[in-house]
Formats: C-alpha cells, structure tokens, sequence
C-alpha cells in the first residue's frame, strides 16, 4: 500500500495512529506538538506525563483523546546541527520507531507531520529524502496506510521547494529536447541562449571545421598499413572480444551477492514482478528495457556512479538531454529510490513515467 503527501491540518486528519513531534521532556513544545496538545485536551499531557522523557529516536503512545485517532505517537527528532553528528541516522530512527509501534498497536493508518523540518533547522529536501525512505522501507514488509501531512504556508512550502529544486535542476543540466522518444537521442546537443547557454563564437566553429577537415585529408593521406600491422590489429581484436564485461544479468547478480539482502526487497522497491525479476537472473543474456534497469538500480539503491554502471551493461545510461533521465538522477542524488514517488514527479513535468509492474 503506498503512503501519500496530503495538504491537511494533522489534527483532522483520521487515522488510527497520529505521530506527535515531541519534546524530549513532558512538557508541551511548538509546532506540531503544540497543536496536537491543543486538539486533543488536557488528558494528553497528563498521560505524556506518565511515559516520562523519551530519547532522540524512541517512541511511545498515548490514547489520542479528543482527536480523531486511537493513538498519539510521540517521538523524538533529533536537532539540526551541521551534518557531522549523526543527525540523519537518528532521524530515520525516529521514523522507525513510531512505524514499529503503530504496527505493534495494529494500526492500519498512521499520520506523520515532516519530523524535524521546521524549528529543528533539519534541510527540507533532507528531511523528506529521509521520510520516503523510512515508508518505503517499512511498506515492503508491512501494509498500512502512511499519510505525510503538511500543512501550514511553510510546511507545504518545504514540498514546494524541493518541486522547484527539481525543475532548477532540470533548467541547468538539460542540453538537448528529446527527438523521436524520450529514451532515444538522434541528434547533437542543441543549446539555448534563453537557457543562459550561448552558441559558439563563429570563428570558433570555423577553426574546428578546418581543423576536422585537415584530420580527415591527413587520414586519407596516410599510407597503407603493412600487412603485418593487419594481422596483429585482427589479434587485438580477437583478444579485445576476450575481455568483454560481464552482462546486466551477470552483474547485477554481483550486486545481491555484494549486499547480502534479500531478492524479494529489491524487487519489491523497484516495483519490478518477481516473474520478471527471476527471467532476469536466470538468463544471462536478457536485455531489459531502460525503465526496468533503472527500476532495479533503484531497487539496489545504488549511487549515481554505481547507478551508470549497471546501465552500461545493458547498453544505456543516464544522460542530460533527456529530462526523465534528469529527473531520476536528481532523486538518486539525494537518495529517494521510491519509483511511485519519482513517477510523481515525472508525471508532474509531464514526462514518460517509469513502466511500473512489468510481466515477464
């Protein structure tokens, strides 16, 4: 079951489990906590009361009282200090704390505010990288509702922002506009002044000409090989074919060997059907299509260099004139490996999503 990003008041929200940003200490904070304190009456803070003080990455629930839930969540988010201290670590051991719990407690629902991205300084692209990596995680092995609730002007400006990084991001790496299809490119890299790119100065474009046409006479000029050099140039070759990589297939066997995981986690978070998975891995030679090898590298989780890698072996690669591609790169970036989540976003800039539940 996927989770969704809603625009809500989180007090209003209905769900079985409700998760409260919450002070270390018993006592009533800002923000979320305060709101959530306010909504649900006095009895809240007295039964917070009793469970004492709760450690940066724990969890503990209370009933939810007057709001529109069974239980109030409250968990600790670590503050923002420079990124040196452990502070990402800690704040996905917030998340999965309260996600335990709710499974615990039974809940089939569960409401989160973006825990620590307002006056805990966390970085908002941060801050939801972390978020869709905790749900994504969890939603392999668990079925329950999530619901990442935003809701005040600077709230749902964090999603926002990092909707507009994306587009920013796409403005200043894309070269070319696709031609014939988006995972194709037939053409040299066009370039836009309106795109603060400018075209080469003329004489500049006149000395490559000349010095393209002076290669080409030298190269023409140029004597024949003797035969001997011939028959050592077919050897290279022969011994070239020798030393071919390994396949998509071959290799990507390497990369679950390397991360001793289980196979069903990959293909459950490439959104790939263990059908095709299987044909995959027992088929050395198999040439899946670009969607699917990038589903897989999500999947693995790989960074962008490891991401290149396994594409090459399927003869394709993530390139800056095509804006898909763009998209997929910025999120791997920043370590969003939701293929539901990235489809979003392609869709929302109108491009060819990634082909989702594939048969064999």
């Amino acid at each position: 079951m996927p989770f969704q990003i809603i625009r809500n008041d989180i007090t209003k929200v209905s769900a079985d489990a409700i998760v409260n940003t919450a002070n270390p200490r018993p006592v009533v904070g800002g923000g979320t906590d305060y709101a959530i304190h306010s909504a649900a009456g006095p009895e809240l803070l007295e039964a917070r009361r009793r469970i004492g003080e709760i450690r940066v990455g724990e969890a503990a629930a209370t009933p939810a009282f007057r709001l529109p839930a069974k239980y109030v969540l409250h968990t600790v988010s670590p503050v923002w200090i420079d990124g040196r201290h452990r502070e990402e670590e800690q704040l996905r051991r917030a998340y999965d704390a309260a996600l335990r719990l709710a499974d615990e407690l039974g809940c089939r629902s569960v409401a989160f505010p973006l825990m620590a991205a307002g006056t805990y300084g966390f970085p908002h692209d941060l801050a939801l990288s972390v978020a869709i990596r905790a749900f994504t995680d969890f939603l392999l092995e668990h079925e329950m509702q999530i619901d990442l609730v935003l809701f005040n002007a600077r709230a749902f400006g964090i999603a926002g922002s990092v909707f507009d990084d994306l587009k920013s991001y796409i403005d200043d790496h894309y070269v070319a506009e696709k031609n014939e299809e988006e995972y194709r490119i037939d053409a040299a890299p066009s370039y836009r002044a309106s795109n603060r790119r400018t075209n080469r100065p003329e004489a500049q474009r006149r000395r490559r000409i000349k010095a393209e046409r002076d290669a080409l006479e030298d190269f023409s000029a140029a004597p024949a090989a003797p035969q001997e050099e011939a028959v050592f140039s077919a050897v290279s070759l022969e011994e070239l074919l020798k030393q071919h990589e390994k396949t998509f297939s071959e290799y990507l066997l390497d990369l679950l060997k390397e991360r001793n995981g289980r196979d069903s986690e990959v293909y459950k978070r490439a959104e790939v059907s263990k059908q095709l998975f299987s044909k995959i891995l027992s088929h050395p030679d198999y040439q899946p299509t670009k969607s699917t090898a990038i589903q897989l590298a999500l999947g693995l989780q790989l960074d962008l260099a490891q991401t290149q890698k396994l594409l090459g072996r399927a003869g394709y690669a993530l390139t800056r004139s095509s804006k898909a591609d763009l998209v997929v790169q910025y999120y791997i970036e920043r370590k969003i490996y939701n293929v539901t989540f990235i489809n979003e976003a392609l869709a929302d800039c109108g491009l060819p999503l990634l082909k989702t539940g594939l048969k064999a």
